[in-house]
Parts: C-alpha cells; structure tokens; sequence
C-alpha cells in the first residue's frame, strides 16, 4: 500500500510497521531495517526510531515475542542451537534473550538432533566411519553442537 501523500512521516513509517506485525512478529532492528529500505527518505533518528520505540511501549512490538515465535518455528523444522541463535543474531537480537530462549525454555536439543538423523537417515546405526561423519556433518549444517550429535550417533 502506498503511501498518502497528505499523511506526516511518523504515521506513514508507524502504519507500514503495523502492516509488517499484522504479518508476523518482527524484531526491531529488522522493522528499523525494513523501514530505512520503503523510505529512505525518511530520517531515521527523528521519524522511524519514535515510531518503533512507541510501538515497543505499546507492546505491539516485542524482541521476546519475537524470539519465542521464531525459536518455535525453527525448532518445528528440525533446526539446532547454534543455527538459530546465529540466525537471531543476524537480525539484531540481543544475545541474552536468545540464550535465554534457547537454553532456559524446556527445549531437549538431544531429542531434537537423534529425531532429525532418524528422519534424514533411518533407524539404523552407521555402520561405517565414513557413515558416522556424514551424519555428524548433517547434523553440524543442521545446527547442533558437538556434544548432542556424539550421543546421537551412538
């Protein structure tokens, strides 16, 4: 949706933000981001951050919800640890609240990493070297640490 030209800046870059959230939780660096690309014309400092941090105040933007929903969705799709808080970091949010959601929820990684070998695998245990490091290398791109694909693969 474009723009009205009769509206001011802060309402402009507010609605397009409301119109990001309506979507999906977004987290604020990544709504400043997507801000700063629609309208570059806008100053950030005095019309696009105002917007966002009223939206913050108003909890209609939060970095938690936003790192709950997303830890969630990867989680669902067979993704570890490290690839998700990597991911997290990519899109500006704070490391304690991703170590927060990613170590202190009551997520089993362990469960996760075995479930996603089976899946890409099968039942069977590697019956050779090579095959045991071709499992660790999956489960490696997947996300997960060391530790948890050892126990997995025996």
């Amino acid at each position: 949706m474009a723009a009205r030209t009769d509206e001011k800046p802060a309402i402009t870059a507010r609605r397009a933000a409301m119109n990001l959230l309506a979507r999906r939780e977004h987290s604020f660096v990544e709504l400043q981001q997507k801000l700063t690309r629609k309208f570059p014309d806008f100053d950030v400092d005095e019309v696009i951050l105002p917007a966002l941090e009223k939206l913050r105040d108003e909890n209609l933007q939060s970095d938690e919800r936003f790192v709950e929903s997303y830890v969630r969705y990867r989680y669902s799709r067979g993704v570890g640890p490290l690839k998700i808080g990597a991911e997290l970091s990519q899109k500006g949010v704070k490391n304690n609240l991703v170590r927060q959601a990613l170590y202190e929820d009551d997520i089993d990684w362990l469960e996760l990493c075995q479930e996603a070998m089976v899946k890409r695998f099968g039942e069977l245990p590697a019956a050779t070297q090579a095959e045991k490091e071709k499992r660790y290398r999956f489960l490696g791109q997947r996300g997960f640490d060391g530790e948890d694909i050892r126990a997995a693969i025996r």
